[in-house]
């Protein structure tokens, strides 16, 4: 009977930079976003659940992926896993960091009525990455 092998094979390696990529992503998408709806702003105008896909625009970590993220009282907490720090003001400017494992993400942006956009950065897995994200609630 052979021995199983310890070794991660780099497609694995890869799908996993991925995923954390994707939860680092999500949690910043809600960081800032735009609406063309008028919307009046008040404390909790923002809470629900929201649907983050991010785009990476410089480096090689993955992109394209979508994340749902909670606000609630104009806190962002992940829907998901991994350990998010954010706020949404009740103009709707998004502020965020994410920790989930050797990723660490930042972003910022606004959200206004239901959708919004900003933009990212951080170090995925080692990796210098920055982009894009674009918001939706549900």
């Amino acid at each position: 009977m052979a021995k199983p092998s310890s070794s991660i094979a780099p497609s694995t390696t890869r799908r996993l930079r991925g995923l954390t990529a994707l939860a680092a992503l999500a949690v910043l998408a809600l960081s800032s976003a735009a609406d063309a709806r008028p919307v009046r702003h008040v404390a909790g105008n923002y809470d629900g659940i929201w649907n983050v896909v991010f785009a990476t625009t410089r480096g090689t970590c993955s992109s394209g992926y979508s994340v749902p993220f909670t606000v609630s009282g104009g806190r962002v907490s992940s829907a998901g896993g991994g350990r998010v720090a954010g706020s949404v003001s009740p103009a709707g400017r998004v502020a965020v960091s994410v920790w989930v494992g050797a990723t660490q993400a930042s972003g910022g942006g606004r959200l206004v009525g239901y959708s919004g956009g900003g933009s990212w950065s951080g170090i995925i897995q080692g990796d210098r990455c920055a982009g894009t994200w674009q918001a939706t609630r549900n």
